[in-house]
């Protein structure tokens, strides 16, 4: 997921370390904050691999920023890594969160809509967070409110993306 995040904000533009670590962050919040000793590791892997460039540019007021650029084959690994997300890209939700961000980057319509569908199978399945045996349990089954409160919300999310992914869908399939 971060260097997911990392290839596709840099498509957008070259961004110093600092700027791009407040972009994945704002993206993925506080459930998966972004510690330094974790993003620069991934930066230099992302470099080793050819897939990102770093310059030195003169800093404003004190040291020299590195300002990191995609390279060609960066973007293609970006396109590659959007059109074939893993199972955990999908089922996750802000991995998926990750590869909706830059779902625009893939450039055909028809791999975009592959994705969404991959998506839309996962969300239909039935499934819930609490069971009894095998037996999903509904919010109406549950006596705690916390637990029906957890179905609740996640039923009216699941709606909202639903009617999202399948309206999108029919427009990229249009």
């Amino acid at each position: 997921m971060l260097e997911l995040a990392v290839l596709g904000f840099l498509y957008d533009a070259p961004l110093h370390g600092y700027e791009l670590r407040k972009r994945i962050t704002a993206l993925t919040g506080h459930v998966r904050p972004v510690a330094e000793s974790t993003l620069y590791p991934a930066i230099k892997r992302l470099e080793k691999a050819g897939l990102l460039a770093r310059t030195t540019q003169p800093g404003s007021v004190a040291a020299p920023r590195h300002v990191l650029t995609l390279t060609e084959e960066g973007r293609r690994e970006l396109r590659r890594r959007l059109a074939e997300p893993g199972r955990r890209d999908i089922t996750d939700e802000n991995r998926w969160f990750t590869v909706l961000a830059f779902l625009r980057h893939l450039d055909d319509a028809a791999a975009q809509a592959a994705v969404l569908r991959r998506r839309l199978a996962f969300l239909e399945e039935p499934a819930s967070f609490f069971y009894d045996g095998d037996r999903p349990l509904g919010a109406e089954e549950l006596e705690d409110p916390f637990r029906r409160g957890v179905l609740i919300v996640a039923r009216a999310t699941s709606r909202a993306e639903l009617s999202w992914l399948r309206e999108t869908i029919a427009s990229l399939d249009g």
